[in-house]
């Protein structure tokens, strides 16, 4: 029987990985099978765990090929219809895989996501994410909404179509992945929180010096897609709020790539940036009248999910602009 799920778990051989193993194992799905696939990326041999003769886990050796490689090889050899990727530091809430089970019977969406809690290094927890995001998100995503990868399963037949983590990518791949799936399917969601997220950057192994570069650099391949513009005017036709800032989202996608473009003297990518943002500014007909409109093209996105997480945190409403990608 194919398995409901397989969670690859690329480590640098951290003690937390025992906790992260175990938080998959004590998942109880009575109608689907699950594994677990170690992805060891550290070049020496792990430690000795009970873990490791359970008949579900398999280990993987990467020899120190960074995460994306990393998950990639995990991917492969994984058999599960759903691919999930936990980071070694984090782990899975109790009934996850059975939140997600019951979401996947109700919907084809290729991405499924849950709530996930974001602790600190000392796992005092900050604030809990609930995205709200359904159907095609393509604009959102390419704005600037962040989907947790630990908090999520993403379709096999979809990674693998979509060409999996960009192998060159290390900090922002999780982002480009989700934006070249969102590209082409569609996501869903559960209320219910699924994951304990470690944040921070002590201990961490992302690379937030090149992050931003390495982000902009993926999203302007991304952009070079023939089908890119039609998903992102379907994206905001189906928006039932906010229709005049979306569409002036859709405008700043494309103008500030100009800007970029232009600054690397890369003419003709530039022309075709400034041709679709002025498509963009006229096929919004009467919202370009909207002020929300010009403060979307004008400003960067501050993400609506962090906004809400640290409003319900603090007990305050306000803006939030922790993640600003323009």
């Amino acid at each position: 029987m194919t398995p409901f799920c397989s969670t690859i778990i690329p480590t640098v051989g951290r003690s937390s990985l025992d906790r992260a193993v175990a938080s998959v194992l004590q998942q109880a799905l009575t109608d689907a099978g699950h594994e677990v696939i170690v992805v060891n990326d550290s070049g020496a041999p792990l430690p000795p765990a009970t873990w490791q003769g359970d008949p579900r886990t398999r280990i993987l050796h990467t020899n120190q090929r960074e995460r994306s490689m990393a998950r990639n090889s995990g991917a492969a050899a994984a058999h599960g219809r759903f691919l999930h990727f936990l980071d070694d530091d984090d782990s899975l809430a109790p009934d996850a895989l059975q939140h997600f089970y019951a979401l996947a019977a109700q919907s084809d969406a290729a991405w499924l996501y849950g709530g996930s809690q974001l602790v600190d290094r000392q796992g005092q927890p900050l604030i809990q994410l609930h995205h709200q995001l359904v159907g095609n998100c393509f604009l959102q995503v390419m704005a600037g909404e962040w989907v947790p990868l630990q908090a999520s399963l993403i379709d096999s037949a979809a990674f693998f179509a979509c060409g999996g983590f960009h192998p060159l990518l290390s900090g922002p791949e999780d982002i480009d992945l989700l934006r070249r799936i969102a590209l082409r399917y569609d996501l869903a969601g559960t209320t219910a929180v699924v994951a304990s997220i470690t944040r921070g950057d002590a201990g961490s192994t992302t690379d937030y010096a090149h992050h931003p570069e390495q982000s902009r650099r993926a999203r302007e391949q991304i952009l070079a897609a023939p089908e890119v513009w039609p998903r992102l005017r379907h994206a905001a036709a189906q928006q039932v709020k906010h229709t005049a800032a979306w569409h002036g989202r859709i405008a700043r996608i494309y103008l500030t790539s100009l800007v970029w473009n232009l600054q690397r003297r890369r003419m003709w990518t530039a022309a075709s940036r400034a041709v679709y943002g002025l498509a963009a500014c006229l096929l919004a007909g009467p919202r370009l009248a909207s002020g929300s409109f010009w403060h979307a093209m004008r400003h960067p996105y501050a993400s609506e999910t962090f906004a809400r997480g640290f409003a319900a945190a603090q007990g305050v409403t306000g803006e939030v602009q922790l993640l600003r990608r323009s």
